[in-house]
């Protein structure tokens, strides 16, 4: 089964709230012949692009291939949720990793929120940016880890943007029976994802890169240059960045291995009007504590963007809003028989240790994937730090590259059942509240 193809039809944003709220941009054309460029990016996404960028501006000649459109995948299709952080813990990081690694890790997380600020405002990008996160416990002893992980932040890393919710000021903010209290992280924020990606294309074009879409890459050939064949086409780079994340398949083995894509699910209800109030009474984004994690926010025209189930076979269920349906009725009973007008599937990429990889596949080949459900910002700051490792700056880069990232066990054909078997024992434990 070929992921690039399993759920979507070539060439076409899936049907989404998010392609049906944005005038989407006219197809690019496909690369059709021989080019040269100083580096060659595959992939569309929020990695691809942030590295066409950065490249772009300092004056490098840029190729970007993408096999359907920019935006297509993971990076248009997203909960929107931009974090601090990494997707691990620093609790957990330091633990694994030493404090002096895990505060490296903490900066590296503050600089891809920064830098995905930074890139919103200057190159003017209308994608709905607005501030707060919250993270929502569904046990009393789940509020207490969040409360005292709050006071860990800002007694060790100077973190004070964290306002603490008890139970009555989580119901206040979320009226849903299922979590006890939470907290607040004021310098994280939500956007419009599939936006952004449209907008870091334009400012990438806009300094010089060349975008080609529908230009599947079929092979890597490495030796004094890389020359990277497409369907009709062959583009010669001094230097290859892979970007590709759930959807890099059997082309590159070594981050396969190391990289599995799962699928997860959003649905968009109809407009609630007046009955927003009854999912959230503040415009911040929600993700819970179960180990399978729901997301959700409000849209700007008052829908529920609801994120929740996950699955690991390649194909998506043949009823998405269904799927998403269980546990939204779940977190708000009250919603239950709400019309659903959007439903969709998306498939990102995980990793043993849930922290990007980053690797040096060669000395003409970089790659970054891995983005755990954390790559608003992680993936848009991986572009940038490959870009500067191009030119020379490998400093963020090399400390994520020495983090040990093992591979799954199995191989392909059994990591994705072992996955699946161990995802199921949690959910049920989330079901048994244990």
């Amino acid at each position: 089964m070929d992921l690039l193809y399993a759920n979507d039809r070539p060439g076409r944003y899936p049907q989404s709230w998010y392609a049906a709220s944005v005038d989407l941009p006219e197809p690019r054309a496909a690369l059709d012949g021989e080019l040269r460029a100083d580096v060659c990016v595959v992939g569309g996404g929020y990695t691809g692009l942030s590295a066409a960028l950065h490249l772009a501006e300092a004056g490098l000649s840029v190729v970007l291939l993408e096999a359907h459109r920019v935006g297509f995948g993971a990076s248009g299709r997203n909960g929107g949720q931009l974090g601090g952080g990494q997707r691990v813990t620093q609790d957990v990081l330091e633990a694994r990793h030493g404090p002096d690694v895990a505060r490296q890790l903490w900066e590296l997380g503050a600089d891809a929120n920064r830098l995905v600020r930074a890139l919103i405002k200057r190159h003017n990008i209308q994608c709905d940016l607005r501030p707060g996160v919250a993270e929502m416990a569904s046990t009393r002893g789940g509020v207490r880890e969040l409360h005292e992980y709050a006071e860990h932040l800002a007694r060790t890393y100077r973190h004070f943007a964290t306002e603490v919710l008890d139970r009555e000021a989580c119901q206040a903010l979320c009226p849903s029976p299922v979590y006890k209290g939470g907290l607040i992280d004021w310098d994280s924020g939500h956007l419009h994802p599939l936006k952004l990606a449209l907008g870091l294309a334009r400012a990438a074009e806009g300094a010089g890169a060349r975008i080609f879409e529908t230009s599947r890459v079929t092979g890597i050939e490495d030796g004094a240059q890389v020359k990277v064949q497409t369907e009709r086409g062959v583009v010669t780079a001094d230097h290859l960045i892979l970007g590709c994340n759930g959807y890099m398949g059997d082309l590159e083995p070594r981050v396969a291995a190391r990289v599995m894509p799962i699928n997860n699910f959003i649905a968009a209800t109809e407009p609630l009007g007046a009955r927003t109030a009854e999912v959230l009474t503040r415009d911040v984004a929600v993700a819970d504590d179960l180990f399978v994690i729901n997301y959700f926010r409000l849209s700007a025209d008052g829908r529920l963007l609801f994120g929740g189930g996950e699955s690991y076979g390649y194909r998506f269920p043949e009823d998405i809003a269904a799927t998403v349906r269980k546990p939204m009725e779940r977190i708000f009973p009250h919603l239950k028989g709400v019309k659903i007008d959007h439903a969709w599937g998306g498939t990102l990429a995980i990793t043993m240790k849930r922290l990007p990889w980053m690797a040096r596949l060669s000395p003409r080949i970089l790659t970054a994937s891995g983005y755990s459900g954390h790559g608003v910002g992680t993936a848009t700051h991986a572009g940038m730090l490959m870009a500067r490792a191009v030119q020379g700056q490998t400093e963020g880069f090399d400390t994520f590259a020495a983090l040990p990232t093992p591979a799954f066990p199995g191989g392909p054909g059994l990591r994705s059942p072992l996955l699946a078997l161990a995802m199921s024992w949690y959910a049920m434990r989330d079901k048994l509240g244990i």
